[in-house]
């Protein structure tokens, strides 16, 4: 159900100020220490410990996201595409000369993402589970305060609670013809179970991603990054709001579910982005213990710059936000 607005709003003043607060602090998290937690932390063992699980074979295509303009609830200069909430995400577009925002909400929480002006399209997840959302553009008056230009209601239930975290979205963006998707396909040649393949993932990422202190500095006080999987394969390093994107570009590309989690990581509170797999089988080794059909930590940040001593088992991760 599709409706128009023209009256004045707070956008969620303290959600929208967070999100920033957090891509901001994102830009500097990273390798100065802690671990990867929940059996996420660590270097590659070696030897690479064990996997198990039923048989694994790439997938012949890819499950892909897409602004469908055809199906799109528009008005007021917006479009809201809400035809594959099923698959787990919605698309919006719009037109304006001020800043933009296009707001997902359920419940009490919300996630507030920046959208073009010019009408290009952007793909966020449905990840708050099944019932009642709001999808809504908004649109900058002065400081915090923006007006909903167009919103609409729809009661979501999801194919499955992994739906989201299988496709590409704004945050997790790569299509058929994506170096990362290349990349993936390569690594996962030849593994037996989907063990193997986050194994795979895993220790390449680690062993070829390196943290990039000058790109921390740069970003430490912008706001709106948005990592490109393909650019940090391209350039071997990332902060890691680009090691989480790029993890989960390639095993969601492998048809194996993937979260992008940032929250905060203790005893520092750093401000920091990990993934959460989720598997059909097992991967075991020193420092990881993914266990069968359920969601398991993997922290390739904290992995890869080796430090791995003072977070522990990951009890002491904070989720915030998830993409």
């Amino acid at each position: 159900m599709a409706r128009v607005r023209r009256h004045t709003v707070s956008l969620a003043v303290a959600a929208v100020a967070a999100l920033l607060l957090c891509v901001v602090a994102l830009a500097g998290c990273g390798g100065s220490g802690g671990s990867g937690g929940g059996g996420g932390g660590g270097g590659a063992t070696g030897d690479g410990g064990s996997t198990s699980g039923p048989d694994y074979a790439v997938p012949s295509s890819l499950a892909l996201s897409a602004f469908h303009n055809d199906f799109a609830q528009t008005g007021n200069g917006c479009a809201i595409d809400t035809s594959a909430l099923a698959e787990g995400y919605v698309g919006a577009a719009a037109s304006s000369d001020s800043r933009l925002k296009f707001q997902v909400s359920k419940g009490d929480m919300s996630y507030n993402y920046d959208l073009p002006g010019d009408n290009t399209p952007i793909v966020v997840p449905v990840n708050m589970g099944d019932g009642p959302y709001n999808f809504r553009v908004m649109q900058n008056t002065s400081g915090n305060n923006y007006v909903e230009l167009f919103s609409v209601v729809e009661n979501v239930k999801l194919n499955s609670e992994q739906a989201p975290f299988l496709v590409p979205n704004m945050f997790v963006n790569y299509n058929d013809s994506s170096a990362v998707v290349a990349k993936a396909r390569e690594l996962a040649a030849g593994c037996t179970n989907q063990g193997d393949v986050v194994r795979n993932i895993y220790e390449w990422v680690v062993a070829n991603i390196t943290y990039d202190h000058d790109k921390a500095a740069e970003l430490a006080s912008a706001t709106g990054y948005v990592p490109d999987p393909d650019a940090t394969l391209a350039s071997g390093t990332g902060i890691c709001f680009d090691y989480a994107s790029l993890g989960a570009a390639m095993l969601r590309s492998l048809g194996i579910p993937c979260k992008v989690v940032t929250g905060y990581v203790s005893p520092d509170d750093v401000y920091h982005a990990w993934n959460m797999v989720y598997i059909d089988g097992e991967w075991v080794s020193v420092e990881i213990s993914i266990k069968p059909n359920d969601w398991t930590r993997v922290d390739l940040t904290f992995a890869a710059s080796g430090a791995a001593s003072t977070v522990g088992d990951g009890t002491s991760y904070t989720d915030r936000y998830t993409y």
